[in-house]
C-alpha cells in the first residue's frame, strides 16, 4: 500500500520505471511463498556504474565496490582497525640503513667497532636495536636528473650521471628508527659521517647539472623492508594458485607508465622488490614511507592473465597491434579473474553487474550465492525498489532521516562520513588563479543554510583535506565567514567592478561553469543554492549536471572544466600526495584542479616519511592551514551518512561440529557495517539474535 500511495505523486514516465524496477526480480514477499532463489541474493543499487574492474586503475567509488569483492591484497585491517593477514600469512618489517664516512676521518671499520663497542656496552634502547653492523666495499650506482629544456623545445632534458661511493657502512636494525642518524652522529661525533656530495660526482659536469646531481646523492640512507610470508593454497578464479610472482607482477604494472594507473605515487618509494621463492615477496624501500604497510591491501592481479605474452595474444585475436596494446585494453577489465569471495559473473551496463559465490574461497564461500549489482540513477526508483525488496540496502537520502531511522522495518545505521563534499576550482583557468577569488566565491556562501535547509541538519562545517574524526585534522582552523560584502571587496582588490548586478574586469564578466553528476538530488540543490548567492555578488554560475560516467572520464580526468562539486571518500592514513601534491596534477590524476604549492608538497612528503605520529599530526595541522588559506577548494560539508538493510538479513558465524550462530550486523570503528559481509544471510522471517 506505500509504494501505491507513493506513485500517485509522481508522473506517469516515473511510474513505468518505478513498476520495472518493482518487478525486476520477485519481491521478498513473493519469493519467500515460492521460490527461496532471492533468499540467497543480494542485491546493492547505484546511482552510476562501474568504470574498469581492475583495482590498479579504478578511481570510482563503483568500481571499488566491485574490485573489492573479486580481488584481495595481503593485508587489510580487522574490526578494531588494527593489521591483519589476508593474502599474506606474516610479516617482517626491518631496516637496512647506510652510510658514507668523512673523506679523510675514521675508516669504515674504525666506525663499526664504535657502534659494536657502544652496543655491547651501553643499555640504550636505539643500540640494542641494531642486529648487525658491516662495512660495505666501494660501489657505482647511476642517478636521473632532469635539467631544463633546450631552447626551442619544452620536454625537460633526462641524464645519466654515475656517482661512485667509497666505503660505506651498513647497518641492519630490528625496526625501523628514523632518528638514527641523528643518534650515531651524537654517538660518533659530528664530523663520522659525509655531508659533502661532491667528492662523490664527475668532475666534468657542468654547474646546472651538477647542482640537480647533488640531490640525488644518498650519503645517508634509511631502507625499510617488508617480508610477506604469503598464504599456500590460495586459488585465483580460474583455479591457478596464487604466488609471489603475482604480487611482483601487481606492482610492476603499477609502476608501468603505459598502464596509467592513479596508484603509483603509493608505490614509487620502493627501491626494488624480490621473490626468495614462491610464497616469500621481499620489498625494499629507497626513503621512510610511513604507510609503506597499507598499501599492500592492494588487491592482486593474476599475472599469467595480464603479462605481455597473454596481453600480445589478445592484440593479435583482436587485430590489434601489440606494442601499443596495454593492460587497459584488455578484456580482463570487464571480465576480472581475482581471489576474493565473488567470482565476475555478467556485466550489462548502465543495468547490473552480477558476482557468484567463490566456493573455494580461502577463509570459506560467502553465504549469499550471488551478488548484484543494480544501476539505478533515479533516487526515487532506488527508494522505492529498496522497499519492494528488489534492492536490499538503500543509503537514505537527508531528508528521509528523521522518518526512516524510526521505521521497525528497517535496520538502520548511521555515522559521520570519512570524506566530505566541496567545490573544486580548476586553476588552470581564469578566474581560479587568483586566490582572492576563490576565497570570494566561498565567502558568498552561506554553508550553515545548506547544512540546515538542504541537508536537514546532515552536515557538519569542515575547513580542510583531513577526515574530520582524526588526529590530522586542525580544529583551530576556523570555516571562512559568510560574508557577502567581504567578498565583494575582495573581488574588488582582484580587478573586478561591478556593473548593472554583474562583475566584469577588462570587459569579460565573471561567469563560468559549475558541473556536477546527474543522480545525486543534495549535490543538484546544494549547485541552485551556491548560483544565487554567487549571483547576489555578481557572480554568474551556469550549473549543469552530467552522467557519472561522462563526468569523470570527458570533464574530470580530462581536466575539462571550471568549476565541480563532488566529495572524497578518505581513508585512516594522513597520505594526501595523490589528491594534492603538484606532480599529480596531470590528465587523469587525483590533484585535476591544479593544486600547486612548494610549501605544501614539502609537508605532504614530510607526513608520509615520518613515523612519529604526534610530529606527523603537527605537519598535517600545517598542511591543513596552508590549504585552506589557499582555498583550491570550498570546503562545504562532512556528511551524516545513514543506510538501512532488511530486518530480516544477519549475521551468521558458523561454529565448530556444523552449528551456527545468528547475531546482529554492527560497525566497526569507521562506521563500515559491510564488514563481515561473507557471513550476512537472509532469513525467510526477522530472526532472533544471539548475544
Amino acid at each position: 500500500m506505500y509504494v501505491k500511495r507513493l506513485l500517485i505523486l509522481v508522473p506517469l514516465a516515473v511510474i513505468v520505471l518505478l513498476l520495472q524496477s518493482y518487478f525486476w526480480v520477485p519481491t521478498f514477499d513473493n519469493q519467500a511463498k515460492g521460490s527461496d532463489q532471492r533468499l540467497f541474493q543480494f542485491i546493492n543499487g547505484s546511482i552510476g556504474d562501474a568504470q574498469i574492474l581492475n583495482p590498479i586503475l579504478h578511481s570510482d567509488a563503483s568500481s571499488s565496490t566491485i574490485t573489492g569483492l573479486i580481488f584481495e591484497g595481503l593485508i587489510d585491517r580487522d574490526r578494531d582497525l588494527s593489521f591483519r593477514g589476508r593474502l599474506a600469512t606474516s610479516w617482517r618489517i626491518y631496516e637496512e640503513a647506510y652510510f658514507t664516512p668523512r673523506p679523510g676521518g675514521a675508516s669504515p671499520d674504525a666506525l663499526r667497532k664504535r657502534i659494536l663497542s657502544a652496543r655491547t656496552e651501553k643499555t640504550a634502547k636505539w643500540l640494542k636495536n641494531i642486529e648487525k653492523v658491516e662495512a660495505i666495499p666501494p660501489a657505482d650506482d647511476n642517478i636521473s636528473v632532469f635539467l631544463p629544456p633546450k631552447q626551442g623545445t619544452r620536454r625537460r632534458q633526462r641524464k645519466q650521471i654515475k656517482v661512485s661511493y667509497p666505503a660505506r657502512l651498513k647497518i641492519t636494525l630490528k625496526s625501523v628508527d628514523q632518528n638514527l642518524f641523528a643518534r650515531l652522529k651524537k654517538l660518533l661525533g659530528p664530523e663520522a659521517i659525509a655531508t659533502d656530495p661532491a667528492p662523490y660526482l664527475p668532475a666534468d659536469l657542468d654547474e646546472s647539472t651538477r647542482r640537480a646531481a647533488r640531490e640525488k646523492v644518498k650519503l645517508i640512507e634509511h631502507n625499510p623492508v617488508i617480508i610477506f610470508s604469503l598464504r599456500k593454497g590460495v586459488l585465483f578464479h580460474d583455479g591457478h594458485e596464487f604466488d609471489s610472482g603475482d604480487v611482483r607482477f601487481t606492482y610492476e604494472s603499477i609502476m608501468n607508465s603505459k598502464n596509467l594507473s592513479p596508484r603509483i605515487p603509493d608505490y614509487e618509494p620502493i627501491k626494488k622488490v624480490e621473490t626468495p621463492d614462491e610464497f616469500t615477496f621481499k620489498v625494499t624501500y629507497k626513503r621512510l614511507y610511513s604507510p609503506a604497510f597499507g598499501t599492500w591491501a592492494m588487491g592482486m592481479l593474476p599475472e599469467h592473465l595480464l603479462n605481455d605474452k597473454a596481453l600480445e595474444a589478445e592484440a593479435s585475436r583482436l587485430g590489434r597491434d601489440p606494442a601499443t596494446f596495454t593492460m587497459r585494453d584488455s578484456s580482463f577489465n570487464r571480465s576480472p579473474v581475482g581471489v576474493g569471495p565473488f567470482k565476475f559473473k555478467e556485466w550489462r551496463s548502465d543495468e547490473l553487474i552480477r558476482l557468484s559465490r567463490n566456493s573455494d574461497y580461502w577463509e570459506g564461500p560467502p553465504e549469499y550465492a550471488e551478488y548484484i549489482y543494480r544501476v539505478i540513477p533515479d533516487p526515487i526508483s532506488q527508494e522505492v525498489a529498496f522497499y519492494a525488496g528488489t534492492i536490499d540496502s538503500y543509503g537514505a537520502g537527508t531528508h528521509q532521516v528523521n522518518r526512516l531511522k524510526k521505521d521497525k522495518r528497517f535496520q538502520v545505521f548511521s555515522d559521520l562520513s570519512f570524506g566530505y563534499t566541496y567545490i573544486g576550482y580548476n586553476m588552470r583557468r581564469e578566474p581560479f588563479k587568483d586566490p582572492r577569488v576563490r576565497k570570494a566565491l566561498g565567502m558568498a556562501i552561506n554553508t550553515r543554510q545548506i547544512h540546515r535547509f538542504v541537508l536537514n541538519g546532515q552536515a557538519e562545517d569542515l575547513t580542510g583535506p583531513f577526515v574530520k574524526q582524526s588526529d590530522h585534522y586542525n580544529r583551530a582552523v576556523k570555516p571562512l565567514p559568510y560574508d557577502p560584502k567581504g567578498a565583494e571587496r575582495l573581488l574588488h582588490e582582484a580587478g573586478w567592478r561591478k556593473k548593472n548586478g554583474r562583475l566584469t574586469k577588462n570587459g569579460e564578466a565573471l561567469s563560468f561553469q559549475l558541473l556536477t553528476n546527474h543522480g545525486n538530488v543534495d549535490r543538484k540543490a546544494i549547485a541552485v543554492v551556491v548560483q544565487d548567492a554567487w549571483k547576489k555578488i555578481g557572480v554568474q554560475a551556469r550549473v549543469d549536471t552530467v552522467e557519472w560516467a561522462v563526468f569523470i572520464k570527458k570533464y574530470i580526468h580530462e581536466l575539462n572544466f571550471d568549476a565541480v562539486i563532488l566529495g572524497w571518500s578518505l581513508g585512516l592514513d594522513p597520505d594526501l600526495y595523490q589528491i594534492w601534491h603538484s606532480s599529480q596534477t596531470n590528465p587523469g590524476q587525483l590533484n585535476f584542479v591544479g593544486y600547486k604549492n612548494p610549501e605544501a608538497d614539502k609537508l605532504i612528503v614530510k607526513i608520509r616519511q615520518e613515523y612519529d605520529h604526534q610530529k606527523q599530526v603537527g605537519y598535517a595541522h600545517r598542511l591543513h592551514r596552508i590549504i585552506f588559506e589557499d582555498q583550491p577548494y570550498t570546503f562545504l560539508y562532512v556528511g551524516k551518512w545513514t543506510a538501512l538493510l532488511d530486518r530480516k538479513i544477519a549475521r551468521v558465524q558458523r561454529l565448530p561440529g556444523g552449528r551456527t550462530r545468528v547475531k546482529k550486523i554492527t560497525t566497526t570503528k569507521t562506521g563500515n557495517y559491510f564488514f563481515d559481509f561473507n557471513q550476512w544471510m537472509k532469513f525467510p522471517s526477522t530472526p532472533r539474535f544471539e548475544s
